[in-house]
Formats: C-alpha cells, structure tokens, sequence
C-alpha cells in the first residue's frame, strides 16, 4: 500500500493539492489508514472559543461568531479528522438554524455543522460513492469556494470551510460522480496483498491489537511521532522548492499526452511534485517528482463516462516525459530523468531519505511499506509488488451445460483481458477520442497501482437512451428519474413535520400561527409561534429507481447481428441509468435456466462487465427468467424499500423450455405483475415473419411494449417514452 500512504502524506505535506481517493476492495483497511492520518498532522492554532476554528493570524471577517479583535487570545488544538456519514442529513452537514427563534425573534441561531469542524482540518467520507446527491453538491460547492454558505428562508449564513478531502470506496459498489471525482487531487488503488507472509503478519497484528489497544499504541508512538516530525519538516522546506521551467514543460507534456479536460490536472501535478520533492529533502523538481505526481493525479481524470476503466498508461508516460526531455535538450533547468538526490529511493518509494531500512521512513506502521514488523526482522511488503490483484482467482467458468459466467464484479482473469487492438478490430488512436478509448479498453488498463482491468462492453458513440420512468409518485431516494417527493425540487404543499424540520414552509407556517396570536397575547411585535405551528414543504423532485434488466440470451437471440444490438441498446440504457443515478441489476436467461448476473448495484461498469461475459445459446426458459425477476424484487423491496424498481424485460416472446413453456411462461408472468413493479417488454423479434409473442407477454404484464429500435435514439435524447399499461 506504498502508493495510499505516500498520497496521503503527500497531502499532509500540501493540503493545496486537494485531498485524496482511495478506491479497492473490501477489507483492506483503506479506513483505518485514513483515520491515522489526523495525528501526523501538525496541531492547529486557533481563537479561543471560536467554534469555526478561524486562524488567530488570519481570523475570517465574516466568522459568525466574529468579528474577532486583533489581539483576540489563541489556543492550539490537534488537527481533527471528521467523518462525514453517508446517510447524514443536510443540516448536520452545514449546519442548522433555529428556525422558530429567526421567525419569532429575528434571531440568528446557527450550530455550525460537519463543514465548520472540518475547517483546516481532515474532512473523510467513507463509501463516498454511495453520497447522496444533495450532499454531493454542497461538498462541490465549499470545495470550489472554500466556503459553506447556509441560506434559508431569508436567513442567510455563510464561514470559511477549507479541508483535506480524503475519500474511501469500493468500486463494485458504483462510481463518483464526474465533477466529485475531479475535486479529488489524488487517487490510488490498493488491494490486499497475495503473499502468504505479508497475510499471517496482518492478521496477527489485528489480534495483537484487539488484545491490547493501548500497547499496541504505545508500541508504534515512536515511529508515529518519527513520521510527524518529517510531515513538519516537509512543510517548513515546501516554500523553498523550486519548480523549475523543464518541470513544467513535462506536466505539461503528460497532461497534454492524456487529453484531461481543463487545467486542474496540471497544477494538481505540479504541486504534487513540490511536495514529492519537498518531502524528499530536495529544493528543486525533479523528472522523478514529476513522474510520481502524474501517476497519483492523472488516472481518474482521464476517465470521461462510466465504461472507462481507471488507470494510466506507464509507458505512455514514459514516452511523454522522454518527448518532453528531447524538446528542451540543453534547458539548464533540466536534471535528467534519473537525478533524484543523492539519497533518493526510487518513485515508489513514500517516505524520506535515511529512514527505515528501504530508505523510506522507520520501521513500522508508519513506514514507507504499509508497516513492517516491529522487531521480527522480516520484510513483509514489496514495495514494488501491484496494489492490484495478481490474477490468481478462478476462470470464471461454471460447470455445466449452460457454461454461465461465475465471476464476481471485482475478479480479475489472469490477463486474458489484455488483448491487441487488431483483436478487437480497433486502430491504434491514443486517449485523445472517444473511440480511441473504446480501442484501448484491453491495452491502456494500468492503475496507479498496477494490475489488470477487466473486458468491458462499450456502446456505440453518440447512441443514447429514450428515458423511461415509473408511472405516478414514488418517495424514493433522490435520482434523476422518475417524479417522487423528494427534500428538492418544487413545493407542491405543506404537511405537519415528523421530527426534524427539512424546509419550512413558510406561509403555510404563518396562516396555522395566525388564528391564534389573540390568544396568546400578542398585540404588537413580532408573531407568536408555537411548535405545532411549524409546517413543512412537500417538494417534488426526481427519484433514483432500481432498474432490473431481464435479458433472454438463448438461442433465438443468438444470431450475431441481434445480441449485438440488444447489448449496444442495454449499453446506452445503462449509460442512461449511470446518469440518472438508478441501482442496476442483471438477470439473463437460457438453456433450463436463469442466473443472476449482477445483484443490484450502482456500479454500471460492473454491469458493462457481465454483458462482455454474457454466453448465448440454447432453449428459452422465458418462465424461469419471469420468476427470477420476481424473486430479486421480493430481496431488494426488503433491503432498499423506499427505491421503487423498473423492469426491462429484453426478450422475442418465445418460449420452448421445459413442459407446456407457454403457458408457464403465462403463470409466471402473472407472478411478476403481482409484484407490482412497473415492467417494460423490449422487443426482439426481427425479421419478415413476426409471432408477436413478445407483445402478447406485454399484455400479460399489464406493461408497455415497446421495439428494441424505439428504446435508443441515435443522436440526442427525446421526450422520453411512457412506462404505462
């Protein structure tokens, strides 16, 4: 985990460059290193008793507990580390006004929220992915401004929010949205090692530890206090590094050779360096600095829709610094790509000269690899070695007849997914285009960390989904889709709260509070207000939906030509489903029966990924698929109850297995209608003779029928279709 904890504490070093990404599978502690960082940060100063932690030297002049007076007394408090929950609401994240006193009283009674006690501080989300979008926008918004404004019902706060975003999730889970992500300035993969060694040294300091906490601690207080002390040092040099013009021309160079959009990319990556440098002992960047800092701050630009598999091409930037270098041959300024410092360890290395024994910091947690045994003797990292998996899972393959793929979202394939663009038809185009990328989906996989990408299918350029939403008004998380009373959108009403008020409503408030001002006295002055007064808005907005695709993947939908354009039509609806911030699910069927492919998830690329796996052939178990939809809805009404599902049954109508397939087929239509989901039957069939078999099942369903053709439109969305019977 070499790469998490030199990004880390690269950001502990400058806070400047944005904060950090953490993204790998479950279990590897990418939680437990995130919350060490806050005591290797230097302690903060502040005014006393400010609750918004505004800088003695540079107080805020629009602190809400301010103005301060100049000569106002300073405290010194540790850095804080504040843990932003996922399912928080908005008034705990920005805080709350005393709506009561504001109206009654004309009284500003603001509790500073998780912003204000992140302020120059460490603000972490864990399972980022899985923010709601409301609290997504109001972290864009104060990591823009640096500044959390609060404004309700006329009554308008606002104070100074800056911190170090760092951010934890797992990628089966879904991904970031585009413009979060960006708001990232580092991003790494981590994963748990493959090495028997390193595994038996984890799980025996976790006992150690769990038996032990405070000597645990106390064991490692040295070396933790060894890494503070270089952070602190690191700091004080920052000022003093010099980025010279050849740098420059090279982070140029690179971000240029990866077609990032706008400049954010190049001056993260330079001030990555500076703190690469300056974390090394060196007053001056080096191609080494440069490089290190390209591959913690370009792999998740890079990536420009949801099918875009993370990573960055090395020898790619290779090449660009080598172009970079051969442009300027003689700039003075230029150290030559392997001038490091006399004491330097190597790119991979986090940690400073003349530390532990790899040249990276002490022995221990704290050191360069992730944390050595204290004591034992033994190396147990590689500092080398892929954050990635190795490959070494299984093939993927069931036994069996219907050969269905097994392999879970995070699987990897022992390389098979690294194949030539002329086997998969493409050219040679760089990162530059759409369809560049598409070509180099197998060749430029590369993370940060190493290791290989999965095959993902990837829908034809400029073809897109016609929207379709459920019918009436769900109270369903917030999305981008269908109609539901959500807490944004428009006001259509007021209603008694329960529990905390959401948004007031203001005239509904004041005509419940007006009967009785008589009666409680009040002649003059400003309106009496009771709490049952207090009425709050019902908004419309749009919900997220679940949307299941059923998938008949037998022998009538074999033909080439077909599935090519079922998976490009389901690809642009998983596009669209990306976009409006649904969950996914995929079922297929055939042979005898049907599988889930893909439980439901907010990771479209791992959807994308089934379909590349997806095996067609055999007879049409139509009744078993029916079912297993049903089956599916049934879990997942218990697990999410408030995200209303949406059907997209992709099939011909044909049914021909098992006995009397029809009308099973009939029954366990009957038994999906039950349910009452909202279906769609996307139809198949092609060719001059049609059964119209796939419309006969839509009236079965009570649902829509809709031609495979008229779900995707190939150049920009329309008004949509219905889903209704």
């Amino acid at each position: 985990m070499a790469d998490m904890r030199l990004a880390l504490l690269l950001n502990a070093v400058s806070p400047a460059i944005g904060g950090v990404l953490v993204r790998g599978e479950k279990g590897t502690a990418k939680s437990t290193a995130v919350r060490a960082l806050a005591a290797l940060l230097p302690p903060v100063r502040r005014v006393a008793g400010c609750r918004f932690g505004c800088d003695p030297a540079e107080p805020d002049p629009a602190c809400p507990d301010g103005p301060h007076p100049v000569d106002a007394t300073a405290e010194t408090r540790p850095a804080r580390l504040v843990e932003l929950p996922v399912g928080a609401a908005e008034d705990r994240v920005v805080g709350s006004l005393d709506l009561e006193k504001a109206i009654g009283e004309g009284v500003r009674a603001f509790e500073p929220g998780l912003l204000a006690a992140a302020h120059r501080g460490v603000l972490y989300v864990d399972e980022v992915n899985l923010l709601h979008d409301h609290l997504v926008d109001l972290l864009l918004d104060a990591a823009a401004m640096g500044r959390s404004h609060v404004e309700r019902e006329g009554v308008s706060v606002s104070h100074a929010a800056r911190f170090l975003l760092v951010g934890t999730m797992n990628p089966e889970e879904g991904e970031l949205r585009p413009q979060l992500l960006d708001r990232f300035g580092l991003t790494v993969e981590v994963g748990a090692s493959r090495d028997p060694e390193v595994r038996v040294e984890v799980v025996r300091r976790r006992l150690a530890a769990d038996a032990d906490p405070a000597g645990f601690a106390a064991r490692w207080a040295d070396a933790d206090a060894e890494i503070a002390a270089q952070v602190a040092a690191a700091r004080r040099r920052l000022s003093g590094v010099r980025l010279p013009d050849a740098a420059l021309r090279q982070i140029a160079e690179v971000c240029a050779a990866f077609d990032v959009d706008g400049m954010r990319a190049d001056i993260v990556t330079a001030r990555t360096a500076l703190a690469h440098a300056a974390w090394h002992g060196r007053d001056r960047v080096t191609v080494d600095d440069v490089r290190v800092a390209a591959r913690l701050a370009l792999p998740h630009r890079r990536r420009r829709d949801p099918f875009d598999t993370p990573g960055l091409d090395e020898k790619r930037l290779d090449e660009a610094l080598q172009r970079a270098q051969e442009a300027h041959p003689d700039d003075p300024d230029d150290d030559g790509p392997n001038d490091s410092g006399p004491n330097d360890s190597g790119p991979n290395d986090s940690g400073p000269p003349g530390g532990g024994p790899n040249g990276g910091g002490p022995a221990g947690p704290g050191g360069p690899n992730g944390g050595d045994s204290g004591g034992d003797g033994v190396d147990h990292c590689e500092p080398g070695r892929s954050a990635a998996r190795d490959g070494t899972g299984p093939d993927g393959r069931a036994d069996g007849v219907d050969d269905w793929p097994q392999r879970r979202p995070g699987d990897h394939d022992d390389g098979r997914s690294q194949r030539s663009a002329d086997d998969r038809g493409g050219d040679d185009r760089g990162p530059g285009s759409r369809d560049g990328r598409a070509a180099a989906a197998g060749a430029d996989h590369s993370t940060s960390g190493g290791g290989d990408a999965q095959p993902v299918a990837v829908p034809r350029g400029g073809l897109t989904a016609r929207l379709l939403t459920a019918p009436g008004v769900g109270d369903g998380v917030p999305g981008r889709r269908s109609r539901a009373r959500t807490g944004r959108g428009r006001t259509t009403g007021a209603r008694v709260p329960h529990g905390r008020v959401a948004a007031l409503h203001l005239p509904a408030t004041v005509r419940a509070a007006a009967p009785h001002q008589a009666s409680r006295g009040r002649l003059t002055g400003p309106l009496r207000l009771r709490p049952g007064d207090v009425r709050e808005a019902v908004r419309e907005g749009r919900e997220g939906n679940l949307v299941l695709f059923v998938v008949d993947a037998s022998g009538s939908m074999g033909a080439r030509q077909r599935m090519t354009a079922v998976k490009d039509a389901v690809l642009a609806l998983l596009t669209d489903a990306y976009q409006r911030r649904d969950k996914v699910a995929v079922i297929a069927f055939r042979g005898t029966g049907a599988r889930t492919l893909l439980p439901a998830t907010s990771s479209v690329l791992a959807a994308s990924t089934r379909l590349t796996e997806l095996p067609t052939g055999g007879r049409t178990p139509l009744a078993e698929g029916l079912l297993a939809a049903a089956d599916l809805l049934r879990v997942e009404r218990l697990r999410d109850p408030r995200r209303r599902p949406l059907v997209l049954v992709v099939t011909d109508g044909r049914a021909t297995a098992g006995h009397r397939p029809l009308d099973r087929a009939a029954g366990a239509a009957a038994v999906l209608a039950a349910t009452g989901a909202p279906c769609v039957v996307v139809d198949c069939e092609s060719g001059p003779v049609r059964l119209n078999l796939a419309r006969r099942l839509a009236t079965q369903l009570n649902a829509p029928h809709h031609p495979l053709a008229a779900l995707t439109h190939p150049h920009a969305r329309d008004a949509g279709l219905p889903v209704a019977a």
